[in-house]
């Protein structure tokens, strides 16, 4: 249903750094790779370490989907809590949490369901246990916050409603537009995308 990864499009930090193992490996689009993990994300063994991902705006997300590396060490992904929100407060992990891993075996894939939680934030957290945090991939699937757009249409005007529908998709965003090729002029349909047409 959501094609597009929204991961690719944003930013990693993590608590800390193993080696040259940062933030970013989990989110380059490379699920699994020959021999040690060194295309993964990797903290030093630290008490609750953690990974978050900046959308760089807020979405409502879906799904969730961890890849644990493929060469050993399934306890670094094992009980990690996956939180989503727009809170940086204890960088992040105070969020809402979506769902706890359980132990994944070594070089899978496992998806988790968030039901639409809305959140700029995406992190990865092991509260209160001295451990490693390593993630070879993190994919996050949702869509875009509705938008609320106002247009301004006055009363003299004669819009058609072929009018309309431009004026609609040139204020749409275009990674958000959902008009399709037929003419868009019910107002129940133009308010279900956020549109609102102000007379004056």
């Amino acid at each position: 249903m959501f094609s597009e990864n929204l991961a690719l499009k944003g930013k990693a930090v993590q608590s800390s750094i193993y080696s040259t193992w940062g933030a970013s490996n989990a989110i380059d689009g490379i699920r699994y790779a020959p021999g040690p993990g060194s295309t993964c994300s990797h903290t030093d063994n630290e008490l609750s370490p953690w990974w978050r991902l900046d959308l760089l705006d807020s979405y409502h997300i879906y799904n969730v989907t961890i890849t644990n590396r493929n060469d050993c060490c399934s306890e670094q992904t094992t009980g990690v809590e996956i939180r989503i929100g727009n809170s940086l407060e204890n960088n992040g992990n105070n969020n809402p949490r979506c769902a706890v891993t359980s132990s994944l075996p070594v070089g899978s894939t496992v998806s988790f369901f968030c039901g639409g939680m809305k959140g700029r934030y995406v992190n990865m957290y092991i509260p209160n246990i001295q451990i490693n945090l390593a993630l070879c991939e993190v994919e996050v699937y949702g869509t875009v916050k509705k938008q609320v757009i106002r247009m301004q249409v006055k009363a003299a005007e004669n819009v058609d409603e072929a009018e309309l529908k431009e004026l609609v998709l040139n204020k749409l965003p275009t990674a958000g537009r959902e008009v399709d090729d037929r003419v868009c002029h019910d107002p129940k349909e133009l308010d279900d995308l956020g549109v609102h047409d102000e007379i004056g």
